[in-house]
C-alpha cells in the first residue's frame, strides 16, 4: 500500500483511547502479513520488545474532532499526525528493511494515564528509543518538565445585581492565573475553567480549573510546585494530577542526528514541551529516549490537525537509514 492508502485506513479506524483494540489488530495482521511475527500484549502491539533499541509510538488518539480528508499535500483529520503519520512511517519503513535490527512498540492509553508504556516498562528494559511524535522532523532531544493541576477556588455567591455583597470565584481563579503566570521558571497554561451558569443570576461561589506548567530540563518540578503553594496558599484546593522533571537526551541523539544526516535531511534539535511516553520509558526502564516524528505539536487535538504526506514518507527514510546503523 501507498503512504496515504495506509494513512488513510489507519484513520478510518477509529482509536480514541480505551477503544484502540480494533486498530491494534488491524496493525498486527498489517505486521504478520509482511511476515513480522508481532504479536498483542495488553493492547500494546509489539515486534521485537526485547531488543535494545526500540521504536515507538501509540495507538490512541485525541477524542474524533474531524474525518480524514486529502488536498493533494497534506491529510487531515483527527490521529493524522498524533500520532498515525508515524505508525504509517513505520510500517512504510518495514515493508523496505530486510533485516530488522530494532523492536518496535506500539503503545495504548498514551492520551490519558500512559498505561500502554507503564506496563510495558514492567517487562522490558530496552536501553535506547526513539519515540515517534509531532516534531516536524526535528530531533526534540530536550524533555520538558510538567506539572498538571487541578484547582478549586471558593468564593461567596451573591445576587447579580450586588457583586461587592458577594466574592467572584471566577475573578478570584483570574487573578491567581494572572499571578501564575508571572513565574519565571515555567509556562502556565491554562487549559480549562469552569464557574457560574446561564440560568442563575449570581455572582458565582465556586470555579474549578485546569493548569499545566512546562518548564526546561534543569528546573525541578518540585521547586515549581513550592512556588505555586506559595501563590495558592488558603486560596484554593490543589490537586496534582501529574508531576515529573524533564531531561535530556543521551547518546540516542547521535544516533538519530546521524540518521537524518544519511536520509538527506537536515539537522535540526528542539525540545519536546510534552508529555509523551518518553517520560516512562526514561524514568521507568531507565531508557535513553528522544522524540522525532512527521507533523507538529501545536496542531494536534484541535479540528485543524494535519500532516504532509512527504513528511511521513521522509521520516520513514529516518528509520530505514536508523535499522542501518544499528
Amino acid at each position: 500500500m501507498d503512504t496515504l492508502s495506509i494513512l488513510k485506513a489507519l484513520v478510518g479506524i477509529e482509536s480514541p483511547s480505551g477503544k484502540e483494540e480494533k486498530l491494534a489488530r488491524y496493525v498486527l495482521a498489517y505486521l504478520r502479513e509482511l511476515g513480522y511475527d508481532a504479536f498483542i500484549e495488553d493492547l500494546n502491539v509489539l515486534l521485537s520488545p526485547e531488543k535494545d533499541f526500540i521504536v515507538t509510538t501509540h495507538l490512541d488518539t485525541f477524542r474524533v474532532l474531524a474525518p480524514f480528508h486529502f488536498d493533494g499535500e497534506y491529510a487531515y483529520g483527527t490521529g493524522v499526525c498524533d500520532a498515525k503519520a508515524s505508525i504509517t512511517a513505520i510500517l512504510l519503513a518495514l515493508e523496505r528493511i530486510e533485516k530488522l535490527n530494532f523492536g518496535v512498540a506500539l503503545f495504548y492509553d498514551e492520551e490519558e494515564g500512559g498505561k500502554g508504556s507503564e506496563n510495558f516498562c514492567r517487562r522490558y528494559k530496552p536501553k535506547k528509543a526513539l519515540v515517534m511524535e509531532p516534531t516536524n522532523l526535528t530531533i526534540a532531544n530536550v524533555q520538558y518538565g510538567g506539572l498538571e493541576l487541578r484547582m478549586k477556588v471558593k468564593g461567596l455567591a451573591a445576587h447579580g445585581a450586588n457583586p461587592e455583597k458577594g466574592e467572584n470565584a471566577i475573578e478570584k481563579c483570574i487573578e491567581m492565573i494572572n499571578e501564575l503566570k508571572k513565574l519565571k521558571d515555567a509556562v502556565a497554561s491554562v487549559q480549562f475553567i469552569n464557574g457560574g451558569n446561564e440560568e442563575d443570576y449570581v455572582v458565582p461561589d465556586i470555579c474549578e480549573m485546569r493548569v499545566e506548567f512546562l518548564f526546561k530540563p534543569d528546573v525541578r518540578a518540585e521547586r515549581i510546585m513550592e512556588k505555586i503553594r506559595e501563590i495558592c496558599l488558603d486560596r484554593t484546593e490543589l490537586t496534582v494530577k501529574e508531576i515529573y522533571d524533564g531531561f535530556i537526551s543521551g547518546d540516542v541523539a547521535k544516533l538519530v542526528e546521524q540518521a537524518v544526516k544519511e536520509a538527506g535531511l537536515k539537522v535540526i534539535f528542539s525540545e519536546m514541551p510534552s508529555w509523551s511516553d518518553a517520560v516512562n520509558l526514561h524514568y521507568l526502564a531507565n531508557c535513553d529516549t528522544v522524540s522525532f516524528g512527521p507533523g507538529q505539536l501545536h496542531l494536534c487535538h484541535t479540528r485543524n490537525e494535519h500532516v504532509r504526506l512527504r513528511d511521513i514518507e521522509l521520516a520513514a527514510n529516518v528509520l530505514i537509514a536508523l535499522n542501518s546503523l544499528l
